[in-house]
């Protein structure tokens, strides 16, 4: 069932685990998405790009996301988001459209900057009650690997503790997205994160705290940062790797076979699969008592 994020962060704040958001691009991931919600019993945030809009659509790939929430989920909460919202009209365009958390990505922004664009979209989506989540810090992609290559000092793009409280007091977002040394994007290697950085984070703020660029980080390290207050954790790449490698096996097997379901059907399970254990690693397995639904 479709539900508001701010229902699922209630309970996971106060059991201490953490909300997979996994982006979704099309019905077959979507279905994966959510099948696993219902395998394992947990709470499931389900989320789209910019990207994802100029492919799919915003309308048709909201109404697959509801109509998945509704009709496969039964009465596993999912929640939509928008993620990475690089201006305010896209943001408006999905508060429009119904979702109940978007994100406003201005960090890459100067610090002034980025509160000024942040505010503006809080400004709106508060309005209809929809939840914001800024950012504090950038989180590059392979780019932002490349720069960091180059001699740049890392802790330069890092979330800095001590500007958070001024942030979030200046901008009224619900949620905070922190860049504590995840990249987006598939490389080589593990990345590391800031721990430390992120204790102090979490002791300046009482909100539910982001991890962007969740697919490359050790399982160990997830969950000391859950310990430190992260709630939601967003994977994309790993969900792209699992269904790009079934899809990949099945049509060498198969090559004069023409039904696209013979190669769709094991990529979802594929998907599917791999979300079902990252459920079990953020602890949001088991949380959803069915039967007293």
């Amino acid at each position: 069932m479709l539900v508001h994020i701010k229902e699922i962060l209630r309970d996971a704040g106060r059991r201490k685990y953490a909300i997979g958001a996994f982006n979704t691009v099309n019905l077959e991931t979507t279905l994966a998405i959510v099948r696993a919600a219902v395998a394992v019993r947990s709470p499931v945030i389900v989320q789209i790009s910019e990207k994802t809009i100029k492919y799919a659509e915003l309308k048709p790939i909201a109404d697959v996301i509801r109509t998945v929430a509704r009709h496969v989920g039964g009465v596993i909460p999912v929640a939509m988001h928008f993620d990475h919202g690089r201006s305010f009209p896209a943001v408006r365009e999905c508060v429009d459209a119904g979702f109940s958390s978007v994100h406003i990505d201005a960090s890459e922004s100067p610090f002034e900057e980025n509160i000024a664009v942040t505010s503006q979209a809080v400004s709106y989506a508060h309005r209809f009650g929809v939840w914001v989540q800024g950012e504090l810090g950038t989180i590059f992609g392979k780019e932002g690997l490349t720069k960091l290559r180059a001699g740049q000092d890392p802790s330069a793009y890092l979330t800095d503790p001590a500007r958070v409280r001024e942030y979030i007091t200046s901008t009224h977002i619900d949620t905070l997205a922190v860049s504590i040394g995840t990249l987006h994007g598939s490389f080589r290697g593990r990345e590391r994160l800031d721990l430390s950085r992120l204790s102090k984070i979490s002791a300046a703020v009482s909100m539910p705290l982001v991890l962007h660029g969740g697919s490359g980080v050790a399982p160990a390290e997830i969950r000391s940062a859950i310990r430190r207050g992260i709630r939601i954790i967003n994977i994309d790449t790993d969900l792209r790797i699992a269904f790009t490698k079934s899809l990949r096996r099945s049509l060498r097997k198969l090559q004069t076979n023409y039904d696209l379901r013979t190669y769709l059907g094991p990529a979802t399970a594929a998907v599917q699969e791999k979300v079902e254990r990252l459920m079990v690693l953020f602890g949001s397995a088991g949380k959803v008592n069915v039967s007293a639904r």
